[in-house]
C-alpha cells in the first residue's frame, strides 16, 4: 500500500515578530496566502529561528568569541 502525502510549499509566519519563511511541509492548513502571484497554504507558528532564544544566543556567542580572539591577538596572549 502506497501512502500519498500532500508534500508542498507552505508559508509559515512567526507570530512573535511577523517574519515569514517558505518551506516544504505536509501540514494541514485552513488558510491560504498570495505570495509573488502564487497562492500557498499558510500556517502561523509560535517559535521559529527568528524568535527562539537558542538562535539569538548563538549569534551573540559568535560575536563575543570574535572579540576575545581579537583581544588575545592584540596583547599577544
Amino acid at each position: 500500500m502506497k501512502i500519498k502525502n500532500n508534500y508542498r510549499l507552505v508559508i509559515f509566519k512567526d507570530i512573535n515578530n511577523n517574519k515569514f519563511f517558505i518551506t516544504r511541509s505536509t501540514i494541514k492548513t485552513k488558510y491560504k496566502i498570495k505570495y509573488k502571484n502564487k497562492i500557498y497554504p499558510f500556517y502561523n507558528i509560535d517559535i521559529s529561528k527568528y524568535s527562539h532564544r537558542f538562535y539569538i544566543d548563538n549569534i551573540k556567542d559568535n560575536k563575543i568569541t570574535g572579540r576575545v580572539e581579537k583581544f588575545y591577538k592584540k596583547y599577544n596572549l
